[in-house]
């Protein structure tokens, strides 16, 4: 019997342009702009995952728009493979997989809890710091903070970004802040701009990496770690993979060389960068594959940054994309890639051997 594989995404307005391309101002625009769909995909990368579907059995598209829990209903796939971000609301990457549970049918990825929680940051790092897991010291603004509120995160610098966001959306040059006045003009920029609080980070100065992680239980696996190379970004430019590392200066004709992968480290650092991140991984709930960030302080300790459990795949492999990346070092293909992934839920569901 052939297998109905659902395939819900989110598609890059026309006007938008291929990911690849850079929106035309080094400084992210607000809700309704250009990076309002950032964390979208284009139609090569929806292609190119339909594709590798295809060959584990019928593939059915299912748009994560308004018509989307209709569509689910009439047609009830045998499991609905997710990329979907969503759209509206802190909890947008946990709406398909809600509406999945809602209908009985199962689906690819994080459940609804943890998207929603990995997308707030605040509740995210929480969780982490309940599991004893390290992650820069924060707090959460709405408006101006005092000096001695802000000195409870140290001396700075301070890295200032939006609590709800993802694809460094809000996260230019200048969240890198090194007063308490830059601090709050972020601050004030962020609400204004993105109608919602900031998240203040203590900035660690160390190497950073960004893990792909496959797999459920004992058997989840880390790929090839992934080194963000600052040398790569121009001069002058702030140690931050952030807005203008990511859409401005990265281009078809002038690609950053910004990833190193796989990252050079020694034995015992790989081992506790991996480590950390798979205890992040199972301490938030993730499933079946999620993408990890991961910073060194001053003294080399590996601290957890992000988790992003829809993690970005980008086809071409001139792009930076870092799960596809690595991948790759590990010697597996994009169609392995994504049949793993949706293998991982089949045998989550005992729909698979």
């Amino acid at each position: 019997m052939t297998l109905r594989i659902g395939f819900a995404f989110n598609q890059k307005p026309a006007e938008e342009g291929s990911s690849d391309e850079a929106p035309p101002s080094s400084e992210p625009p607000g809700p309704g702009s250009l990076d309002r769909f950032a964390e979208w995909d284009d139609a090569a990368t929806i292609a190119a995952v339909e594709r590798a579907l295809s060959l584990a059995g019928e593939v059915i598209r299912l748009e994560a728009n308004a018509e989307f829990p209709q569509l689910l209903r009439d047609t009830h796939p045998d499991i609905v493979f997710n990329i979907a971000e969503g759209l509206n609301g802190p909890n947008r990457e946990a709406h398909v997989p809600a509406i999945c549970e809602f209908y009985g049918v199962p689906y690819s990825g994080s459940d609804v809890l943890t998207l929603a929680l990995t997308l707030d940051k605040r509740r995210a790092k929480e969780a982490l710091r309940a599991h004893g897991i390290p992650t820069p010291e924060w707090l959460v603004a709405g408006s101006a903070l005092s000096r001695p509120r802000l000195s409870s995160l140290g001396k700075g610098p301070w890295l200032v970004k939006p609590a709800h966001e993802g694809s460094s959306k809000g996260i230019p040059e200048r969240a890198l802040c090194r007063t308490a006045a830059e601090v709050n003009a972020r601050v004030e920029a962020i609400a204004n701009d993105y109608a919602q609080p900031a998240l203040v980070e203590r900035f660690l100065t160390g190497r950073e990496f960004t893990l792909g992680v496959l797999g459920n239980g004992s058997a989840a696996r880390v790929l090839p770690l992934v080194e963000i190379r600052f040398d790569a970004l121009p001069a002058g430019a702030a140690p931050l993979y952030g807005y203008e590392a990511k859409w401005v200066w990265d281009t078809r004709e002038r690609p950053l060389q910004i990833f190193a992968c796989p990252a050079e480290t020694t034995p015992q650092l790989r081992r506790q960068i991996e480590q950390v991140a798979l205890a992040a991984y199972h301490a938030l709930g993730c499933r079946d594959w999620a993408r990890i960030d991961v910073r060194l302080d001053a003294d080399g300790t590996p601290h957890v940054l992000e988790l992003n459990p829809l993690p970005g795949i980008l086809p071409d492999p001139e792009q930076n994309s870092c799960l596809p990346k690595a991948a790759r070092a590990a010697g597996m293909s994009y169609d392995e890639l994504v049949l793993t992934t949706l293998r991982n839920a089949l045998q989550r569901y005992g729909l698979g051997s």
